[in-house]
């Protein structure tokens, strides 16, 4: 079995010693940075997604697995940076202002980052104005919001209605999430896309930066 096929099975496993072990060997037979991220590390945390969609993992499996990943991550930074590897593209993720449910939230995050996103996480209750002006500050091409209150969701359409007040609207992409929404509600409030898992979150994103 290749380093990098071994690496993304180890990833797959939640294995976290053994992927940080293997990371820093392919880094030291030079191995191509871009690949070892793609085929190794990127390559099992997909493997993890498209799993825990089917049910096959569960929540405990996919934050082991992340676990992993972060110590992979952790040693190819410094040569990522060096070799001027780009991301495929900027998240901005938040849970709205006065909703303080995150759990699906860092899921989504997790996935968005373990498929080479650069994710800008707000944490909860997060007002209209820091998920736009964040945005604007980081260059992002998307904008991630979640909700798990019915209370809560109005603030989404307050969101994208700041962006369309302040000319951001059109150039960014907008993300929804959470039980209580839908793809109908996503569309009435001018949100891009409706996503009810991680999976469908990373699949979205990738349409968005035409990966």
């Amino acid at each position: 079995m290749n380093i990098l096929q071994e690496l993304s099975d180890n990833l797959e496993q939640g294995n976290t010693k053994k992927v940080a072990e293997l990371t820093q060997q392919a880094i030291n037979a030079n191995l191509d940075i871009k690949k070892i991220l793609d085929d190794g590390l990127i390559s099992g945390m997909t493997k993890v997604g498209i799993k825990f969609k089917a049910h096959e993992i569960f929540l405990p499996d996919v934050l082991l697995a992340a676990k992993a990943m972060y110590a992979g991550m952790d040693l190819l930074k410094p040569h990522m940076i060096k070799k001027g590897i780009p991301t495929i593209g900027k998240v901005v993720i938040g849970t709205v202002q006065g909703d303080l449910h995150d759990i699906g939230k860092n899921l989504v995050a997790i996935m968005l980052k373990g498929a080479g996103f650069e994710v800008i996480d707000l944490g909860n209750d997060v007002s209209p104005e820091r998920f736009i002006s964040t945005a604007e500050k980081e260059n992002a091409d998307i904008i991630g919001m979640s909700a798990l209150l019915t209370t809560t969701m109005p603030v989404m359409k307050k969101v994208i209605d700041l962006a369309k007040e302040m000319q951001v609207y059109g150039k960014k992409k907008f993300i929804v999430g959470g039980a209580p929404l839908s793809t109908e509600y996503a569309k009435e409030i001018g949100a891009d896309a409706y996503c009810f898992d991680g999976m469908s979150a990373v699949e979205a994103a990738k349409r968005f930066v035409r990966i």
